[in-house]
């Protein structure tokens, strides 16, 4: 509601397990995802004869309850949580998308955004086929349900060659479960075994450990997984020349529990923390972060610079949660609603404030006022990654270009908007040294305008602006 981050992308999980309730298990496993998406929330469930799917807008908790999920057997399943990136955000455009084919039901969950979806939104028109939403998911689940194959697995294949942008879909069927990770493996995806017989894929790790379920591996960049009565098996992987990781992965969306790359979430943000203090170190009585994802940078901070870390900051955690808007009294109090300060631990201090981005700039500034009023003397802002200057096409919801506050205005013109008493971004070869990876595998784009593949149509809302 007041957040200036970027917005989380969506959650795919997928289950099949004979003789569990995967409805059920779904549930819980969408909970440990919701982080990615708070704005619709759906599960498909196949019983080997038909798909029944139950999805609303709003979270998790409020969507499912015990009758909701009474009506959901079967022993396959995937689930869903969403936060729009292309497609506006409507009980519509809400996932899983389902629909009947010559092959049987078929039910799809997407992560991700295609950037070619504007072109094969038209081919599909021009075949006579209608479209109900403004979601390139559903035309990703009209591509599935019309291109030419015998199975699913052709049809599969057919759509990893012709669509192009960052994908992680979990397809259902009547008798299978696929999980398909796009090429330069943009957005994560991973493989768990279930007790005995059971198998699950999901964006994050987090989502097995709250289900007990073993991870067993990250599935690869292009690889089409599919899961039935034999396993899981790879048929077919397709991987593109470079991978393209997306950084802030690490940065701020995933869970610290989870892990990714063979790494521990919240290890590498410490690791965030270490390079900015190297990188940008400044006197101080007190290091504080930003709730909740910038804390473990912030504490790495505090040990590689030998400052004390507080908590300065405390966060409501549920008033961003709510669908109830604030009257414009309440709106004018803004970060107010959302972080509380503690001037015991602010009081008289120089204090380091550490926070992941900044992406338009309207809450630093009213975060360091909070600060001063709370007692604190100087407030040296630090950024545990590079500056944002190029908007995401690949499925992060950011902001347009001249929404970007450091595409508009230097370090310095930054830091006087703000109101710090100094301001710094970590490099980034201090990102990339955080993650211990190779470059050349990840996605920077947001910071430096290179994109792993050409852009040529973008926008949250484009198909509701257009005929097509």
């Amino acid at each position: 509601m007041f957040s200036d981050s970027p917005h989380e992308e969506c959650g795919v999980f997928g289950i099949y397990a004979p003789n569990e309730d995967v409805a059920r298990i779904t549930f819980f496993s969408l909970y440990a995802l919701q982080h990615r998406g708070q704005e619709s929330a759906g599960i498909a469930v196949s019983d080997g004869k038909t798909i029944n799917t139950h999805k609303e807008m709003g979270l998790v908790s409020q969507i499912f309850d015990e009758r909701s999920l009474r009506h959901l057997k079967g022993h396959i399943a995937i689930g869903h949580t969403r936060y729009s990136t292309t497609g506006s955000s409507q009980v519509i455009n809400a996932q899983p998308f389902t629909m009947h084919t010559l092959l049987g039901p078929l039910a799809v969950g997407h992560n991700g955004n295609l950037t070619n979806a504007g072109s094969l939104r038209r081919q599909l028109m021009e075949r006579g086929v209608g479209l109900m939403t403004s979601s390139d998911s559903e035309v990703a689940t009209m591509l599935l349900a019309g291109l030419e194959g015998n199975t699913w697995s052709q049809r599969i294949d057919a759509f990893t060659n012709c669509v192009e942008g960052a994908y992680c879909l979990t397809v259902l069927t009547r008798d299978a479960l696929y999980a398909v990770r796009d090429p330069w493996g943009l957005r994560p995806l991973c493989l768990g075994r279930f007790g005995d017989a059971g198998w699950v894929v999901a964006s994050e790790s987090c989502a097995f450990d709250t289900i007990g379920a073993e991870f067993i591996r990250e599935i690869d960049p292009g690889e089409v997984v599919q899961i039935d009565r034999d396993g899981p098996r790879t048929i077919a992987k397709h991987p593109a020349p470079q991978q393209a990781f997306c950084l802030f992965e690490y940065i701020y969306f995933s869970r610290p529990d989870s892990f990714l790359q063979g790494q521990l979430i919240h290890e590498v943000r410490m690791r965030l923390g270490h390079e900015l203090a190297r990188e940008a170190p400044a006197d101080a009585d007190v290091v504080i972060g930003v709730p909740d994802s910038a804390l473990p940078a912030a504490l790495g901070f505090s040990q590689a610079s030998g400052i004390p870390y507080g908590d300065g900051l405390i966060k409501n955690r549920y008033i961003g949660r709510t669908f109830i808007q604030p009257d414009q009294r309440l709106r004018q109090q803004g970060v107010a609603l959302k972080l509380n300060p503690l001037p015991n631990v602010l009081a008289g201090k120089r204090v380091i404030l550490i926070d992941d981005t900044i992406v338009r700039g309207t809450t630093s500034g009213p975060i360091i006022k909070l600060l001063r009023k709370a007692g604190a003397t100087e407030v040296h802002m630090r950024v545990s990654a590079p500056p944002i200057r190029h908007p995401c096409f690949m499925g992060v919801d950011m902001a347009t270009q001249p929404e970007l506050i450091a595409f508009n205005k230097t370090e310095a013109e930054i830091c006087e908007s703000i109101g710090a008493d100094s301001l710094a971004y970590l490099s980034m070869e201090g990102l990339i040294r955080a993650t211990s990876r190779d470059a050349n595998g990840f996605c920077g784009a947001c910071f430096t305008g290179k994109y792993p593949f050409p852009i040529l149509e973008a926008g949250k809302e484009i198909f509701e602006l257009t005929s097509v």
